[in-house]
This record gives C-alpha cells, sequence and structure tokens, in this order.
C-alpha cells in the first residue's frame, strides 16, 4: 500500500478539561458524546458535547459524589440512550443524560473502584435480554439485568482459597441468539478468563504474562469471531475464537504494538478487521487483521485446532505525551473517533480512507 492509499489519523478538534477524563463514548445517532472522570475537589464528572461547527459545544455538565471511571450505551435502547457508569464507589449507576439529577437505576455492585464495564442487548445490537457486565478491584466480574433490582444475574468471582486479582477490563460477545452470550474478563496477573453465561460455567482460560489492560470482541453480536488483548509491556494479542481446542485453548498470534502499556483496543464498527490500539506513550495505531488460507487444521490426533493469522500496522501517530486512557469509534460516521489522554485532553479524530481497505 502506497503512502497516499494509506489511512491518514487527522486530529480535528482539541479540547483541553480541567478535569482527569478516565472514558468518553460516542452517544448512538448522534453528534454528542459523553465524558467521565473526577475533578480534583474528589468529585465525579460528566460532560455532554456536541460536536459543531468544527468545535465542541458543551450541553450539560454533571457532577456527582464519587469520581466516574467508565461508562457504555450498550445495554439501553436507540430512544432511551440511558448511560450506564461505575464508579470508584463501586456504585453502577444508569442516567438518562436529558434528568439527570437522580439514576434511573443505582445499585452498590462492588466493594471497590469499578475498573471496567460494557453492556449489550441494547441498540440493536446482540439478542437477547439487555445487560451490563461491571469489573472491579474487588476480584468479581457481575452482570446485571437493569430491569432486576439489586442482585447480579451472575457473579464471578475467586473460589474459596483462590486470591482475588484485580479486575481491569470485561466485554461482552458471543450474543448471536437469545440464549448464548459470553463474558470476558482480563486480571492484573495476565489472567484472561472466559465465562459462558448460558451454563453459568468457565468455559476457557489463559494467561498472556502480563496485566490485561483492555479485552474486545471484534462484534459482541455475532458467533465468536475474534477477540483482541492488551497488555503492560506493549504488547496486544489476537485469538481466533472460532475453534477452541480441548487442550490448547484458542490460536493467537501477539504483536509488540507500543514502546509503553497498550491501555485500549477498539475495532472500527464499520469493518471488523480493523483496530485501533491506545498506547501508553500517547500513541494511537491501526492495524488489520488477515485471516489465514485455513482457519482450522487437524492436530496428529485428528482434533479440530484453531489456525492464527497475521496483523499489520497501517498507521500510526503520537497525540501526547501522556498515555491515551480512552478510545471509541463512532457507531454512525465510518472514521469519526472521539479520545481522552491524560493530559486532561479530549481528541476528536478523523481516520480517511477506511473504505478503500
Amino acid at each position: 500500500m502506497s503512502a497516499f492509499e494509506k489511512p491518514q489519523i487527522i486530529a480535528h478538534i482539541q479540547k483541553g478539561f480541567n478535569y482527569t477524563v478516565f472514558d468518553c463514548k460516542w452517544v448512538p445517532c448522534s453528534a454528542k458524546f459523553v465524558t467521565m472522570g473526577n475533578f480534583a475537589r474528589g468529585t465525579g464528572v460528566i460532560q455532554l458535547y456536541e460536536i459543531q461547527h468544527g468545535d465542541l459545544k458543551l450541553l450539560r455538565e454533571i457532577e456527582k459524589a464519587k469520581p466516574i471511571k467508565c461508562g457504555t450505551f450498550g445495554a439501553t435502547s436507540l430512544q432511551q440512550r440511558y448511560l450506564a457508569t461505575g464508579d470508584f464507589g463501586g456504585n453502577l449507576h444508569i442516567w438518562n443524560l436529558e434528568a439527570p439529577e437522580m439514576p434511573v437505576y443505582s445499585v452498590k455492585g462492588h466493594k471497590e473502584i469499578i475498573n471496567a464495564i460494557d453492556g449489550v442487548g441494547g441498540l440493536g445490537i446482540g439478542e437477547g435480554a439487555p445487560e451490563i457486565v461491571t469489573g472491579s478491584r474487588d476480584g468479581t466480574v457481575k452482570v446485571w439485568d437493569p430491569r432486576q433490582k439489586d442482585d447480579p444475574v451472575a457473579n464471578m468471582e475467586p473460589v474459596q482459597g483462590e486470591n482475588k486479582r484485580d479486575c481491569w477490563t470485561v466485554a461482552f460477545g458471543n450474543a448471536y441468539n437469545q440464549e448464548e452470550r459470553v463474558v470476558c474478563a482480563g486480571y492484573d496477573n495476565g489472567d484472561i478468563k472466559l465465562f459462558d453465561l448460558r451454563n453459568m460455567a468457565l468455559r476457557w482460560e489463559t494467561n498472556i504474562k502480563n496485566g490485561v489492560c483492555s479485552l474486545e470482541f471484534d462484534r459482541k453480536d455475532i458467533s465468536m469471531n475474534k477477540l483482541v488483548a492488551t497488555s503492560l509491556e506493549g504488547k496486544f494479542h489476537v485469538f481466533d475464537m472460532r475453534t477452541q481446542h480441548p487442550t490448547k485453548g484458542f490460536a493467537s498470534v501477539s504483536e509488540k504494538a507500543h514502546k509503553s502499556t497498550v491501555w485500549q483496543v477498539r475495532h472500527l464498527p464499520q469493518n471488523r478487521e480493523l483496530f485501533l490500539t491506545a498506547g501508553g506513550a500517547g500513541g494511537l495505531h491501526l492495524w488489520k487483521y488477515e485471516y489465514p488460507i485455513q482457519r482450522s487444521k487437524k492436530d496428529s490426533e485428528g482434533i479440530e485446532m484453531g489456525v492464527a493469522g497475521s496483523v499489520s500496522l497501517l498507521q500510526n501517530v503520537t497525540l501526547s505525551t501522556q498515555p491515551v486512557s480512552s478510545l471509541d469509534w463512532s457507531p454512525d460516521k465510518r472514521g469519526l473517533c472521539v479520545c481522552s489522554s491524560f493530559d486532561q485532553t479530549v481528541r476528536v479524530l478523523i481516520v480517511t480512507k477506511l473504505h478503500k481497505i
């Protein structure tokens, strides 16, 4: 691919903030996004912005008692567009951004900070009930149905005698019909665990030797296809989730992506073979996954095992001297992306020429 054909990553708008931004998410079917974080005085904040004439207009600012770590629109309907958040106090809240004084749903979900959250079954993505998954420093991963008060519908916690590990990231997948659904969780010691919610059982686990910062399936609403896991020490792993070998698990390929921690991975909503990784040195890398000629083969005993593909770097850019802490593609406009970094700056990016890949 020549330099002229390569996608370009262009910083369209950037804005300095007076608080630390932990997460940012596009509001579906709009030119708006939310940012979440904490003020220096120790309170939490949600801000709602709209892109207008090449600038950001602040529509609403909501201050809350606890710093807000993460958020998702994944379990809401397109009509309501409610935001689910996890905070430093272990609380899961769901907010109507039009009337945010009181949450429409609230539960003290965890004993410690909620590090990560994901949603499924909303926005017309994924079959089945709307559900939210939260992962916490307390070592537990819990699945919530917003229609059911107080108690989680599933609780994955360390068995008695097992050390509790800090859960850093969670992701839904395999929600291709009313019954099937999985949750994948990544932990500070490098563990990745895949929980089957239909059978309420641990389906697979592995360890990638460094803390797992971010996990994402290329699509939530299809039969499991690919899973990307990013880690400390600058590596990421792509697992082919189509074929599970009884002892070897899923085939994978790993890539040294950044010189420091890979904080985030996000697949392009309009093309699941493209994904962005965000690094601790303030860089973004755009990757393309190539499938092998055959995705499975038989081992010496005739049992099917997966075959991993390869990844190639399409483009990279350094945005900041500080880590890029969150990243979200617009679900509606291909190539539009918002990211936040620890220099207290939010950037709206345009990635060009994606339709040619």
